[in-house]
């Protein structure tokens, strides 16, 4: 075995041993308790328990619409695991790891690619895997999470130039996230249009069209189907010179490659831009503006009435995306660095192919500001710039490290006699300092930052309540304003009426029915008859009904910055609450009471219905 080949198999090693360990840290929190979900995964793996019992969730609006939303190869592989005996949230839990361990093999490889040198590649994968756990994308085990692996598998094979493979990467991508199929799709068609084939196609097309022009302008309408010159034939002149262009341009092996990329990546993502959740349609920015849901305080934050904050940091609608670890930012040096290869010889040795960087950015700054051309059409623009970015300053920044490390350890190389050539003393113990402040910054990031790795685990806090609901009817519905009833549809696998997780305004269909339940029940909690109560029992067919002990306290109300969206209906609610007239609902907490934990009480819903 080789020397190099060695110290290949040693970075590479050292990169998966970091990745696993980090893996690991975050399954600690993952199986801390019996009840802990991600908290993106509340909305995309609940309704996942169809797959183990088809009778879960019956009828309900909230499992069925973000049923619809989840592309096709992520609920195929969800379903695939309840079909191999297990169970969707606890996939969940273990399969985050996985990914990080698969995107850490190909940001290996696509570094290799780009500068030759192991050490680049295992500061490439620490880098990335530090992004990745200080973000919520690949904990969450939703479609955010696959498609890192997959952009970088397809980065991989775009840059080996291997049909199959990027056509593998492309197809699976579409069918786990999309929307990063436009940006492949961009840097190809970026290489079409630089190739030279593409260039010559159009000039011959110019000059047959003026050939074509001409034919017409001296033939006689009259005889138009005749003669040597006549436009049919020079028509049929230009269209087989066009065809013999394309199979010329189609022999040459990157127009080749890129073409056929193409064709897969438009035959993937066309059933996603045809398919209609049912839903629809998507909000318009018009509608958007005008509703709180949009503005700061509300569900969906995305306006904001300064535009250095809405353009620049806004989670949704920024474009600067808020990358962890700090060192990631050294990536924007690389341009810089590639004007002084004397002082850093190792830039010499970067494949022309990192131009593919470039690529990436440029693509996904056209599509960020497309997608707020047409907002939410293109779901969030910040989405185009977010992932992109992580995966192309993970690898610039690998480069610059490496660079300046080489740079360093090159000074501190004992030079060879006279003695007078020997570099000054200070410089030496200056670059000794400089690796180690930077390999240390580099290795011991996680050591500092106590949130490391960030997964925003919910642990269920009330196991009694869990359990309750799960000993009831499967299609039983429950109403309630509290918090908690965001967990009931992982932990008991319940249907209930509303929930703040689950109020996402981004399809009109969708949104309407879910505010309207949203309104009607603040409305029949703080009514002082019980005809409200009724009235929703009887429209939602609800079987249960939970209710925070505070829930009848004006601030409960007056501080729920979500409840305030649902105007006027909140504002009549804590003026019902201060003025001691809401009690409906609060006299009948004894009397319909079924169970109790903590500040938690169940009513039973034909008792409210029956209550004097």
């Amino acid at each position: 075995m080789t020397a190099n080949k060695t110290r290949t198999i040693f970075w590479f090693s050292l990169s998966l041993t970091f990745s696993a360990l980090y893996g690991l840290m975050v399954l600690q929190k993952a199986f801390k308790s019996e009840y802990v979900v991600q908290d993106d995964a509340r909305q995309h793996i609940f309704w996942m328990q169809r797959f183990v019992d088809g009778q879960l969730f019956p009828g309900d609006l909230i499992a069925d619409y973000f049923q619809s939303l989840a592309p096709a190869g992520y609920s195929s592989f969800y379903r695939l695991m309840a079909v191999c005996g297990i169970d969707p949230l606890l996939a969940s839990k273990l399969l985050p790891p996985v990914l990080g361990l698969v995107a850490t093999i190909y940001c290996f490889g696509c570094t290799m690619e780009l500068l030759p040198v192991p050490l680049a590649g295992f500061v490439a994968c620490l880098l990335l895997n530090q992004s990745l756990w200080m973000k919520f994308d690949l904990v969450s085990a939703t479609p955010r999470a696959f498609l890192y692996p997959l952009f970088l598998a397809a980065l991989y094979y775009l840059l080996r130039q291997e049909l199959f493979g990027i056509c593998a990467a492309i197809a699976l991508l579409g069918l786990f996230y999309p929307q990063l199929v436009l940006i492949i799709s961009g840097v190809l068609v970026l290489r079409l249009i630089s190739g030279q084939g593409l260039k010559s196609s159009y000039k011959i097309w110019q000059g047959n069209a003026v050939t074509l022009k001409g034919a017409a302008t001296q033939t006689k309408p009259a005889f138009a189907g005749s003669g040597e010159n006549s436009p049919s034939k020079s028509y049929l002149i230009f269209l087989r010179t066009i065809g013999a262009r394309l199979q010329s341009l189609l022999q040459k092996k990157d127009d080749r490659f890129s073409t056929i990329a193409l064709v897969v990546a438009f035959a993937v993502i066309l059933p996603y831009a045809l398919k209609s959740t049912g839903y629809g349609p998507v909000i318009t920015r018009a509608e958007a503006i005008a509703m709180p849901e949009f503005w700061p305080g509300g569900r969906s934050v995305f306006f904001n009435s300064n535009p250095i904050y809405f353009w620049a940091i806004g989670e949704r609608s920024g474009i600067l995306p808020p990358l962890l670890p700090p060192l990631i930012w050294l990536g924007i040096l690389l341009p810089i660095l590639q004007r002084y290869p004397d002082r850093f010889p190792l830039i010499r040795q970067i494949d022309k192919r990192a131009k593919l960087l470039v690529e990436i950015m440029v693509v996904s700054l056209g599509l960020f500001f497309a997608a707020h051309a047409v907002l939410f059409r293109l779901y969030l623009p910040s989405r185009y710039m977010e992932h992109s970015s992580r995966v192309v300053l993970a690898l610039a920044a690998s480069l610059v490290i490496t660079i300046l490390l080489d740079a360093a350890f090159q000074r501190i190389k004992l030079p060879p006699k006279p003695e007078a050539q020997r570099l000054p003393q200070q410089k030496k113990i200056l670059s000794i300092a400089s690796i180690l402040l930077l390999s240390g910054a580099l290795v011991l990031y996680p050591t500092y930052t106590k949130s490391f790795p960030r997964t925003n685990y919910r642990p269920g806090r009330v196991a009694p309540l869990y359990e309750f609901f799960q000993q009831q009817p499967k299609d039983i519905s429950i109403a309630s304003l509290a918090g908690e009833a965001n967990s009931l549809p992982t932990f008991s696998q319940r249907s209930i009426l509303i929930g703040k997780e689950y109020a996402l305004p981004y399809h009109v269909g969708y949104y309407r029915q879910f505010s309207q339940r949203v309104r009607d029940l603040i409305r029949a909690h703080y009514s002082p008859e019980l005809a409200e109560a009724r009235n929703l029992i009887e429209k939602y067919d609800v079987d249960f009904w939970l209710v925070e002990r505070g829930a009848f306290n004006p601030e409960y109300v007056a501080k729920n910055k979500w409840l305030q969206q649902y105007q006027p209906e909140a504002s009549i609610a804590v003026d019902r609450l201060e003025s001691g007239t809401a009690e409906a609902i609060a006299r009948l907490m004894e009397t319909c009471a079924v169970f109790e934990t903590g500040n938690f009480v169940v009513l039973e819903s034909n008792c409210l219905r029956n209550g004097e």
